[in-house]
Parts: structure tokens; sequence; C-alpha cells
């Protein structure tokens, strides 16, 4: 599994691209999202995920909480099918939201305004 990291402002959009299987991803994904303390709106772009296993499904359930005991937004981007059919599984556990295109290009947006103004 690769991550890649993109930040404006007070957003933080994680790209996740491969494979998300296994203890070692799992808990190299949750130290990336948990070192981003500063963020208001965390955002995980799955697009590019063709497998995810139990772990990581924990993991995201841990981070939707982590996320909301410290006052952030966190959503997840544009899941695969399959990706999707696992979020159902744990969806009796935690409901996750998932971010539309409209909604991302709006975070950006807004994100890329309050950035510009500060700077």
């Amino acid at each position: 599994m690769n991550l890649s990291i993109d930040e404006i402002g007070d957003l933080s959009v994680i790209e996740c691209k491969g494979r998300m299987m296994g203890n070692e991803a799992a808990f190299k994904f949750r130290d990336v999202v948990t070192s981003r303390k500063d963020a208001r709106v965390i955002v995980v772009d799955l697009s590019e995920v063709g497998a995810i296993g139990g772990a990581a499904l924990g993991i995201l359930v841990f981070l939707q909480r982590w996320a909301r005991h410290n006052n952030i937004q966190f959503k997840l981007f544009n899941p695969s099918r399959f990706v999707r059919e696992r979020l159902d599984l744990v969806s009796t556990l935690s409901h996750f939201e998932i971010a539309t295109l409209d909604e991302m290009m709006m975070l950006l947006g807004q994100a890329d305004s309050r950035y510009a103004i500060a700077a």
C-alpha cells in the first residue's frame, strides 16, 4: 500500500493506493492519519484501493472515532464497489461519511480560499 498526503490549509487528503491488507499496512495508515492532528477535515481517497482487509476496516472505525473525539471531520472518498461492500460489513459498528465529488470540490475550494487569504 502506498500513501500520499496533500494538505491545503486545514484540509488533509490522504490518497491510498494498492491493497490495504494486514496489520502493518493498517498501522501505517493509522499513523499517517493520526499525525494530521491540526486538520479540520481529513478525507481518505480510496479510489485506487483494490482490496481492504479486516485490520484496515477496524482502523477505519478507530479513525472515525478518533476524528470525532478531536473535532475533525473524517470522510471517505470514492471507494470501489468491493471496498464499499467491505465497509457495509462494519456498518453496524460505524456509519462512514462518503464524500461526493461535488462535496470534494467544495471542500477543496473552501480550503484553497482560506489558505489564499492566510497567505
